[in-house]
């Protein structure tokens, strides 16, 4: 399986932590019917489709960009020993695969110049902190963490309301260590590496654009979660914050990137989650990049 791509002056990694059937597809997708399901099942299995529970395989997984000026990890996954009852597949798991993945990319977790976090849910945050002598440290100790600053203060409101694990764990501990940036979703790090707001998923989730003078890639977040979403764009994910505007940002996305060479590195598409936006009908489709 192709886990790292070269796109012009730049180094493409996945690091994946976990693909597997997370949940019942009519409860992930709850604009989903059962007669448009059966209509497209013969595509999505097994791959995006696990045929024997009807769940929804997603991939887990980070990128991490080396761009002639930095290395930037973009979401930082699941994480290690963090508490996550509603997710069996993550409550305090101990297991090395996300560590192992880096190692095989070639990465250490001193070389990452920049965390940036597309928004602040719990499989995007895990591993900014892990757990040394009963304390969440950044676990990226040369890196700094870029937050988009609405997202960050929308979150840290609502923990203050009712307790959020992910954000006590994963993203206050960054702010305390003074490792975090808290800066607009149209920032630009540098010539190679801009967000672009994507807003809907939550109330202020961006986008990576990378490359020089144009979009060579765009990692995606969370904007759109299956291919499925791709072919009927105004189908919205369960907790998405604003459905309406999730859509319109889904659409809106798509078509920028249809039919050009901008690779479309997606979060939680099955593997390999990389290739370009292709039209289909009044939808579109993530045609594969090769091995």
């Amino acid at each position: 399986m192709r886990t790292s791509f070269s796109v012009n002056d730049m180094t493409i990694h996945r690091i994946i932590e976990q693909e597997h059937g997370f949940t019942p597809v009519l409860e992930f997708l709850p604009g989903l019917s059962r007669e448009l399901l059966e209509e497209n099942r013969s595509w999505m299995e097994p791959a995006a489709l696990d045929p024997a529970t009807d769940k929804l395989v997603l991939c887990f997984q980070s990128y991490v960009v080396k761009t002639p000026h930095h290395t930037v990890l973009v979401d930082s996954c699941i994480g290690n020993d963090k508490v996550r009852p509603t997710r069996e597949a993550w409550n305090k798991k101990t297991d090395d695969h996300y560590m192992r993945a880096l190692k095989a990319a070639g990465i250490s977790v001193d070389d990452i110049d920049y965390v940036m976090c597309t928004h602040l849910h719990a499989d995007h945050v895990g591993w900014n902190t892990r757990l040394e002598n009963g304390r969440w440290v950044p676990t990226f100790p040369n890196a700094r963490y870029l937050f988009s600053r609405r997202e960050y203060s929308y979150w840290a409101e609502e923990h203050t309301k009712n307790h959020i694990d992910a954000i006590a764990d994963s993203v206050l501990p960054i702010v305390e260590a003074k490792k975090a940036d808290l800066v607009s979703s149209e920032f630009a790090l540098d010539d190679h590496v801009r967000l672009a707001p994507t807003p809907g998923h939550t109330p202020d989730h961006f986008a990576v654009c990378l490359g020089r003078g144009g979009d060579a890639a765009v990692l995606t977040g969370d904007l759109i979660h299956s291919p499925l979403q791709a072919r009927y764009p105004e189908l919205v994910m369960r907790v998405d914050y604003d459905p309406a505007q999730a859509t319109a940002t889904r659409r809106n996305f798509l078509e920028r990137y249809c039919d050009t060479a901008t690779l479309c590195c997606t979060m939680h598409f099955p593997s390999p989650s990389v290739g370009h936006i292709k039209r289909w009908g009044d939808g579109f489709r993530c045609e594969p990049i090769a091995d």
